[in-house]
């Protein structure tokens, strides 16, 4: 008996201690995702290799690297019908990725903005708030800028910045690519 109690104050200590040790979070598929966000709607995912000129565009167009030319989509349709855009970036925060679900609306506007996956430490990770300020905003010249037009998070500026650098960068492939053609 003693020697269950022991082993059971033992795993006990290890539930306890478990968070301290474990820093990084899964969250959701984007498939997953993307099924709550848009119920019954039908999903396609379309990959998509970037001209050399799409690339230059969509830096200059978001002032970040895009350090890829293969993207992939996700298309949320409806009847046959588009009614969203998804892109599943993964970029490194501090020392760590992480990644994010951006949808866009077919009028090229910020629908949601997901965290899926967050390797760093959680007290870095933004809140559903915070990424709530996202929604309705578009691409254009001198908007998304963080600590401008997207609030800082207090103790976690990088986490803002990547977020909102990123957002400007997959509004800028969606223009380069689907440009409010459906």
């Amino acid at each position: 008996m003693e020697k269950m109690a022991k082993n059971f104050c033992r795993l006990l200590l290890v539930l306890l201690l478990l968070p301290f040790f474990t820093q990084a979070k899964q969250f959701k598929t984007p498939g997953k995702a993307l099924a709550e966000i848009y119920p019954n709607a039908q999903i396609e995912v379309k990959n998509i290799v970037l001209s050399k000129e799409q690339q230059e565009e969509v830096q200059k167009l978001s002032g970040v690297k895009l350090d890829t030319r293969l993207v992939s989509w996700y298309l949320v349709k409806r009847g046959g019908e588009v009614i969203a855009y998804a892109y599943v970036d993964t970029h490194v925060v501090r020392t760590k990725p992480e990644v994010v679900l951006y949808t866009i609306t077919p009028e090229g506007k910020l629908d949601v903005v997901e965290v899926l996956a967050f390797q760093e430490p959680l007290e870095y990770m933004p809140d559903e708030d915070w990424l709530k300020v996202f929604k309705g905003k578009e691409l254009a010249p001198g908007t998304l800028r963080h600590r401008r037009d997207i609030p800082n998070i207090t103790g976690a500026t990088i986490t803002a910045r990547a977020i909102t650098d990123n957002a400007r960068k997959v509004l800028a492939i969606w223009q380069v690519l689907f440009g409010g053609k459906r």
